[in-house]
């Protein structure tokens, strides 16, 4: 760290002189530039004159509240790392300072380790951001997160974020398209959660019809209902102390929205068939790609259930939005399924890579890694190449004809489909004249037609073929 830190600027504001010195001493062995104040209007004077990289913010002083000066420092420079410290920490107060912007919450006497150890982590977090050209494997290492890949702004915003809530969360909502990564981030969050060694319990909503999902869920007792033959605890009770992921909440029936909110706000379960109350401690993670918000407006979703959820929320981009991506997970997955084949496989070609990049990858990340899969797996070769991706995306097209080329003649669009065709197939005539349901001659004299190659060696190319 000593090189990297040489140019860092750390801003401690505390109205207690000993922790300000004790900060400087601590930090400054790391070479750091520290700057302090005691005073609130002094730090953030201080703060708008040196822009520092990151501000130790004493949450309770004299005057101005460390919640006020964190919501004026997030104002004048959104990119500042701001570290909340107080001596009453609080769930409420850690989470509404982590929505306000702070990147963490520190109790008081400040922990040295942990604080050496945060402080790190930004600054490598800030030379994270700078790396833009790494070769394959520093590239991947370098951008990847608990299980997920990225480097474009808003991933990277949304590891951020997970990092900053995990420690302090007890219900988080994570939106985003299908296929976009929800459960990773949800895994990611319980892993740096406190609960990190309890159990993990996914129940996928929109897989159980409504007459077992409350069973499920909540567990049920024997002679509860026909087929009931003993009792069995649910998914809550599992998960005590640990964490349950709540999959496509969004398809919740609205008589289970009013049960689990009532396991949310009472942290109480009762077993179907059951008068018995049990106690239950979980972290709950709630996940949907439909607009929760727009449900509630048409009454298909509880309104205190979505606020009780949504009180953090996580939205993942969709890949289509995260393009600056699609080479690093495309390096991935083949390095994945070369392991898991077994092949030597090297990469894509160029060309398959264009025509991937055109794509608009409506099913996100996850349909990008079922088509390096199958390609991996159909490709006889060491690269991935534009013939071995599934058809759909062979034959996608990302230029739309403008009107007034709508209106062209039969020739002219003959042409462009053999063309569009040869560069489909990387200019194979053989593979061209299978896909059009005609001879290799008759491509050679098409493009012969279309001035693409003299007549005498069209007819050459085809006779040489047959």
């Amino acid at each position: 760290m000593a090189e990297q830190a040489a140019s860092l600027k750390i801003l401690a504001i505390d109205d207690t002189v000993e922790n300000l010195a004790l900060i400087t001493e601590v930090l400054s062995q790391d070479r750091v530039q520290i700057l302090a104040a005691s005073d609130a209007d002094e730090g953030f004077a201080l703060f708008l004159q040196n822009r520092p990289n990151v501000v130790l913010l004493d949450l309770v002083m004299p005057k101005v509240q460390g919640m006020e000066l964190l919501e004026k420092i997030v104002a004048a420079d959104p990119g500042a790392e701001v570290i909340l410290m107080t001596a009453h920490y609080s769930t409420d107060s850690a989470v509404e300072a982590i929505q306000k912007g702070a990147c963490d919450y520190l109790t008081k006497p400040l922990d040295i380790t942990k604080l050496r150890g945060r402080i790190s982590t930004l600054l490598a977090d800030a030379e994270k951001r700078k790396q833009t050209h790494q070769l394959d494997h520093a590239l991947l290492d370098a951008y990847q997160f608990e299980g997920m890949i990225g480097r474009a702004p808003a991933m990277l915003d949304s590891f951020a974020r997970i990092r900053r809530i995990a420690p302090h969360f007890r219900t988080v909502l994570i939106t985003g398209a299908t296929g976009t990564g929800k459960e990773l981030a949800a895994r990611a969050l319980h892993k740096l959660s406190p609960v990190a060694s309890g159990p993990f319990a996914v129940c996928n909503c929109s897989a159980l019809v409504e007459t077992l999902l409350e069973s499920e869920l909540f567990g049920y007792v024997r002679g509860a209902f026909t087929g009931a033959n003993q009792d069995k605890m649910g998914l809550f009770e599992y998960a005590n102390g640990g964490t349950v992921f709540l999959d496509e909440i969004g398809e919740l029936p609205l008589p289970a929205q009013a049960k689990l909110l009532r396991v949310l706000q009472e942290k109480q379960v009762q077993r179907v068939g059951s008068p018995v109350v049990r106690n239950v401690d979980v972290h709950v993670i709630g996940a949907t790609h439909r607009q929760l918000r727009t449900m509630v407006t048409e009454g298909r979703f509880r309104e205190d259930l979505y606020y009780r959820l949504s009180m953090v929320e996580i939205s993942l981009p969709k890949l289509a939005d995260r393009k600056e991506d699609l080479q690093l997970l495309q390096k991935h997955f083949v390095g994945k399924f070369a392991e898991q084949y077994g092949k030597q496989l090297k990469g894509i070609t160029r060309r398959a890579q264009l025509q991937m990049s055109t794509y608009p990858w409506p099913g996100n990340v996850r349909e990008l890694e079922n088509v390096i899969g199958n390609a991996a797996m159909m490709t006889e070769g060491v690269t991935i190449d534009l013939c071995d991706l599934p058809e759909p995306l062979r034959s996608h097209s990302s230029r739309m004809p403008a009107a007034e080329e709508t209106m062209i003649t039969l020739e002219e669009l003959q042409k462009r489909h053999l063309m569009r065709v040869l560069e489909h197939v990387g200019g194979n005539k053989v593979r061209a004249a299978e896909i059009l349901g005609i001879s290799r001659a008759t491509v050679y004299e098409m493009l012969a037609k279309f001035k693409t190659e003299p007549l005498r060696e069209a007819k050459a190319k085809a006779a040489a073929q047959d």
